[in-house]
């Protein structure tokens, strides 16, 4: 089916919930009117759905292909015309520094277009999203020199960009690199070494690839301390010379096959040092934070068009009576839509999904915060959201949005396990984002082991601050009892992983995964209650949007009946300790 891009509940965030025109009273989003973002909304579904959709299950059938003799990729039909369509019309640069020829939008609106990009075909939005990260990843840590020869190709899209971190050896564990930087007499280096998983290493899609690349110099530490970031283009910019790294071969994988995802292999290829030697780390941690957000971003796509394939599928599947009698009385069978069970995994979906995008915005609206707001009290303080949030938006959205695809293909039946539907595409394309740019359970000791500790704590402090004051100032509205409750849970779990993390890292370690589970489901239903609110005072008002705002009072009340009371298991979880999973030995584990 087509993608029908949700602009109705993107405008009902942006505008009645999160009230994005207070950006407009920022200098950097000065001109950033209601009716641009509308503008820019429209316009990107209907490109979703017209040029980006049509290239997703080719690419998916196709697949990338690999010239061994040139090293070449070839990517899928389609997708070359696809990609220059959507460079020229200004999508790579939405959000970029101006300076640099972006168009400096506030990155929320960035994020609503990973969604529908990711919607319509995942694995094209690949080439262009790590770009994004290293476009970031220069403009903060890269010389002048460095800006002025990279950054504007990048932005247009005439280039792309990759991260190189991972290798054979090591995945995680970063300090276990073994790429080398040797320094040339010209101030280059000269880097040897193999990476591997590197999305879009190889493609056809544009005349030059710039790689981020992780590397030891000469004595550096043998560890994590010792990383350094390099600039190793695929052409040498000031000769157009071929630089010696090329791909040796493409992973065989069980989705995203439009994405290039490659071998890489640095032969004596030059290189420039990036920031400060033994830095590199820290560098590349601007453009993983911001891949983390977009993976993120990629969960809730897949979700929304598992939502839309299955829901339109259950209007029309017809199959028994409904329960209580029939409902198409002239028809052979009920359309499925009206049987309690299908029902419960179409609410889990669109409830989720909904409260998803809510949480994915509200930390881009915090980002947009931190980075153009005049007073620096408010930026530090929506910094730190953006810290703690950042985590749950990879590592929720990813695992809720795997969820809600293989809801979907229930919903379907048999029809969704076979090729003839694009469920079974869409929960195999989603299954690599609980995995790549940090696994889930990396992100969940992220905010445990650091998040939760960052700065004496006052980023979780912050938080609860902020939902405290929605339930002190706003008592009557929908649903604060339940949430009130479910923060309690919250501040508990906070109060024993603080008394019993420190102490015995296992404890951390075991908890942090309900933990985030936990958060994420608690800000949700503050989101929710807000939603619902919002969504009373319009339709007390005589909107002649009722639909939409029935719906959302409807919806609210499904996550506090049926999903939010998930917290208190998981708080019973996370007071239980580590005892039951640390006890085995290690003969226990074949007995």
């Amino acid at each position: 089916m087509r993608y029908e891009a949700p602009l109705n509940d993107f405008r009902f965030l942006l505008f009645d919930v999160l009230d994005v025109g207070r950006l407009q009273a920022f200098d950097a989003y000065a001109e950033v009117s209601p009716d641009l973002i509308d503008a820019i909304l429209q316009e990107m579904g209907k490109f979703a759905a017209d040029v980006i959709q049509p290239t997703n299950q080719v690419g998916d059938a196709q697949g990338c292909q690999l010239d061994p003799a040139s090293h070449e990729v070839t990517t899928p039909e389609g997708f070359k015309e696809a990609y220059r369509m959507f460079a020229a019309a200004g999508w790579t640069a939405l959000d970029a520094p101006v300076a640099f020829g972006g168009q400096g939008l506030p990155h929320m609106l960035k994020f609503i277009v990973d969604e529908m990009v990711c919607s319509t075909n995942m694995a094209f939005g690949m080439y262009a999203g790590l770009t994004h990260g290293a476009i970031s990843a220069l403009h903060a840590h890269g010389s002048q020199e460095q800006k002025e020869t990279y950054l504007r190709k990048l932005v247009s899209g005439e280039w792309t960009g990759t991260m190189c971190l991972t290798e054979p050896q090591c995945g995680s564990d970063l300090g276990l690199i073994r790429t080398r930087a040797e320094p040339r007499e010209d101030g280059s280096y000269s880097l040897q070494g193999s990476k591997i998983w590197i999305t879009s290493g190889e493609h056809d899609l544009v005349d030059n690839i710039v790689h981020l690349v992780l590397a030891k110099l000469p004595g550096a530490p043998d560890t994590s301390k010792g990383i350094s970031l390099f600039v190793v283009p695929k052409f040498l910019p000031d000769s157009g010379e071929r630089n010696a790294v090329f791909c040796g071969g493409l992973e065989h994988k069980m989705g995203i096959k439009g994405s290039a995802t490659c071998v890489m292999n640095f032969d004596d290829a030059r290189g420039w040092l990036v920031g400060q030697p033994n830095a590199g780390l820290r560098a590349m941690f601007t453009m993983m934070n911001e891949a983390r957000l977009m993976v993120g971003m990629q969960g809730l796509g897949i979700a929304e068009m598992a939502y839309q394939e299955s829901l339109g599928f259950a209007r029309e599947r017809l199959q028994g009576r409904a329960p209580g009698g029939a409902r198409n009385a002239d028809g052979p069978a009920d359309p499925i839509l009206v049987h309690p069970d299908v029902r419960r995994m179409l609410m889990r979906q669109k409830v989720l999904n909904e409260g998803m995008r809510a949480l994915a915005l509200f930390t881009g609206h915090q980002l947009d915060i931190a980075v153009a707001d005049p007073d620096p009290d408010r930026r530090q303080s929506a910094d730190d959201l953006v810290q703690l949030l950042t985590p749950v938006v990879k590592a929720f959205l990813t695992e809720e949005g795997f969820n809600n695809a293989n809801l979907g293909l229930q919903v379907l039946g048999g029809s969704g396990y076979t090729k003839d539907w694009p469920l079974e595409q869409l929960v195999r394309d989603a299954r690599i984002t609980q995995i790549y740019e940090g696994t889930n359970g990396i992100q969940a000791m992220d905010l445990v082991g650091r998040k939760l500790g960052m700065a004496g704590g006052r980023p979780v402090a912050s938080l609860f601050g902020l939902i405290q004051a929605f339930l002190d100032e706003t008592g009557e509205a929908p649903h604060t009892p339940a949430l009130r409750a479910a923060l309690q849970r919250l501040e508990e779990a906070t109060a024993w992983i603080a008394a019993n993390g420190p102490g015995d890292p296992d404890q951390a370690g075991a908890a942090a995964t309900p933990y985030l589970r936990l958060l994420a489901l608690t800000v949700i239903g503050y989101l929710w209650s807000r939603m619902a609110a919002v969504a009373a005072e319009r339709l007390q008002a005589g909107s002649d949007n009722r639909a939409l705002l029935e719906s959302k009072h409807y919806s609210a009340q499904f996550y506090f009946d049926k999903i939010l009371p998930e917290s208190q298991g998981l708080l019973t979880d996370i007071v239980s300790g580590k005892e039951s999973m640390m006890a085995f030995d290690e003969a226990h584990w074949a007995s």
